[in-house]
C-alpha cells in the first residue's frame, strides 16, 4: 500500500489566523475540496491557510477489491459492519503529523480546525475528538463516527472544549441520516459542543451548506455571531 503522495497547501496573502485540514472522500483526491476555499467567500479578516491532503490508494472491499483513494476500508453497504481499525488508526495517525506539522510552522492547536466530507469526515472526527489538545473545531460533513465504541475509550481531555459542525443530506443513499442522527447523540452524550444541520439534497454539498460553512469558521476565529 503506498504512502500519501499529495498534499495541496493554499496560503492567503496576509498572515493566517488558522489552518484549515480538509479530507476528502472516498475515491477522490487532493483536489476536491480546493474549490471551495473561494466558494466560501470569507471576509478579508479572516486570512486562512488550507490544507488538502490526499489518502493512500487501497483495496475497498464493498467495490470489489478495486483499489481507489480511501481513508480505510469499507466492507459493506452496512458502514458500521467489520470495520476497519487499522485502517482507520493509520489515517489518524497521518492527519494527527499534519497537525504537528502546522504548530511548528507557528500554528496552536486552538488555530488549526479538522475538516472532512464522508470519509474524509469520519477520519476528521476520529482525529480530533482523540488528540489531546483543544482544537479550533471539527467541520464533519455527510459523515458519521466510526468504531464509536472504541472512540469512547480514547476520547482526549478536551472534548467538552472542540466545536463541531455537522451536516447531512435528507437523501443520502451512502452515509444514511439514521447514523448521522446516531453520531449526534454519540457526540451530545459525551457533552461535545455540536451544531447539527441538515439540507434536503443527497450525498453531495449545497450551496446553502456553503453558507453556513463560512459563518462558522468566521465564528471559530473571529467569535461572530453564532450558526
Amino acid at each position: 500500500m503506498e504512502s500519501a503522495s499529495n498534499v495541496i497547501e493554499l496560503n492567503p496573502t496576509d498572515k493566517a489566523l488558522g489552518t484549515v485540514i480538509w479530507l476528502h472522500g472516498l475515491g477522490a483526491d487532493a483536489n476536491d475540496f480546493v474549490p471551495i476555499v473561494e466558494a466560501l467567500q470569507l471576509p478579508k479578516n479572516l486570512p486562512l491557510r488550507f490544507v488538502f491532503p490526499e489518502a493512500k490508494n487501497r483495496a475497498i472491499t464493498v467495490n470489489g477489491g478495486m483499489s481507489m483513494r480511501g481513508w480505510y476500508d469499507i466492507t459493506s453497504l452496512d458502514l458500521t459492519f467489520e470495520e476497519d481499525e487499522a485502517g482507520i488508526d493509520e489515517s489518524v495517525g497521518e492527519i494527527r503529523a499534519l497537525i504537528m506539522n502546522e504548530k511548528k510552522q507557528g500554528f496552536t492547536s486552538k488555530q488549526i480546525i479538522l475538516a472532512g466530507f464522508s470519509q474524509g469526515g469520519a477520519i476528521a472526527l476520529q482525529t480530533g475528538l482523540r488528540f489531546k489538545e483543544p482544537l479550533a473545531g471539527i467541520l464533519a460533513l455527510s459523515t458519521y463516527i466510526p468504531l464509536a465504541d472504541s472512540l469512547a475509550e480514547r476520547l482526549g481531555p478536551h472534548v467538552s472544549d472542540v466545536p463541531i459542525l455537522m451536516i447531512h443530506g435528507l437523501f443520502d443513499p451512502v452515509v444514511p441520516l439514521q447514523l448521522a442522527n446516531q453520531a449526534k447523540a454519540q457526540l451530545e452524550e459525551w457533552d461535545a459542543p455540536v451544531v447539527f444541520k441538515t439540507y434536503p439534497m443527497p450525498h453531495a454539498v449545497c450551496d446553502e451548506e456553503i453558507a453556513l460553512i463560512s459563518k462558522w469558521l468566521s465564528r471559530a476565529f473571529l467569535g461572530e455571531e453564532k450558526v
